[in-house]
């Protein structure tokens, strides 16, 4: 009996060890929100679209992460995470398995690498200035998945980038940077459809600067490359959050060629809640009169629980005669408003 119970405390700590030596985590967003649109399609009143819509504040999803002590401070570190249409049932991202980020690393005292499908750095330091999050505005109605916020107006191309490999440095007295590759796997043409991206921040107390580049050449013109560069930053000043930034856009034949500014700001008015706020404006650089689009939005999100919040937004985007920033269902030219109130809940 007592070598029994020895042995049974044996195999307990073994497996108490095993245990803190790796973890896997399941986890999940589900978002589903009423969006109430006008594109300026057709004539007063005849443009309205009502939808149920998931994603509007953050891309509905299911997720699967995890790491792996392997001594000395490495670790192996996955992520599988797919995303759901939480309206229809159906797979976003197009349909993919898991589109949201598919990838595997290791990270230590050097940083960390991951390998796979993944986000773009330039789309995480879009994501920190952004006073919206890339999310809540934007997008359109009967359209399930994430609206993008300020990236609905500057990304040229997908935020999210395949095959994948990104370098990111550990924190470095508040300063952090990340360097990515994407192969474009075309056979005889290494450049072909290739990518690549480096983003460095800084944060600090109450302030955080990022900047971040990014180019993704053209599969059948290699050298018709789409560039996007970022500078942010915001300040907390206690009472409000203040958000600053611009953006560039160019195709190197000319045929994309735009720049963007934003301000926004983030007030809280309770415990729970906070108003939210930002003027966007885009200048196209391939027309030269009537190019301007403005945006302004208005956002409120209210955390009923750590896990559950509401939120609602109205917001304006209004395009001159020769442009159409955001891609406006009914064209150049088009002013659309939106309205949205939803929920969301984080497992």
């Amino acid at each position: 009996m007592k070598k029994s119970l020895i042995a049974l405390a044996v195999l307990a700590a073994a497996a108490g060890s095993a245990q803190a030596q790796s973890s896997v985590t399941v986890y999940g967003v589900l978002d589903m929100a009423f969006n109430a649109e006008n594109n300026g399609q057709f004539s007063k009143g005849k443009g309205n679209i009502f939808s149920l819509d998931s994603g509007v504040q953050s891309g509905s999803r299911l997720g699967f992460k995890g790491s792996e002590d392997l001594g000395n401070g490495l670790k192996a570190n996955f992520k599988l995470e797919m995303g759901v249409q939480a309206d229809t049932g159906a797979s976003a991202q197009g349909g993919l398995a898991f589109g949201r980020a598919a990838w595997v690393g290791l990270s230590g005292d050097f940083g960390a690498v991951q390998v796979g499908r993944q986000n773009k750095p330039i789309f995480d330091a879009v994501d920190a200035v952004d006073p919206f999050s890339t999310g809540i505005i934007g997008g359109s109605a009967t359209d399930s998945t994430s609206a993008t916020g300020l990236g609905n107006l500057l990304f040229a191309t997908n935020p999210r980038s395949n095959n994948t490999i990104n370098y990111t440095t550990n924190n470095l007295s508040g300063f952090t940077g990340s360097l990515a590759y994407s192969a474009g796997e075309q056979a005889g043409n290494v450049g072909s459809g290739r990518g690549i991206g480096v983003s460095a921040s800084y944060a600090g107390g109450p302030l955080l600067v990022t900047g971040a580049y990014h180019a993704d050449n053209n599969v059948a013109v290699v050298t018709n490359a789409t560039k996007t560069a970022f500078i942010g930053a915001t300040y907390d000043f206690g009472m409000a959050k203040g958000a600053l930034s611009v953006g560039k856009v160019k195709t190197d034949n000319d045929s994309v060629a735009y720049k963007l500014w934003s301000v926004g700001v983030t007030v809280p008015v309770s415990a729970a809640g906070a108003v939210i706020s930002s003027l966007t404006m885009v200048k196209n650089d391939v027309v030269s009169s009537d190019n301007a689009s403005n945006q302004f939005a208005l956002g409120y999100t209210h955390s009923l629980s750590k896990r559950t919040n509401l939120y609602t937004s109205v917001s304006r985007l209004k395009n001159d005669a020769k442009v159409n920033a955001g891609g406006i269902a009914s064209g150049i030219g088009a002013t659309e408003r939106m309205f949205n109130v939803g929920i969301r809940h984080m497992f």
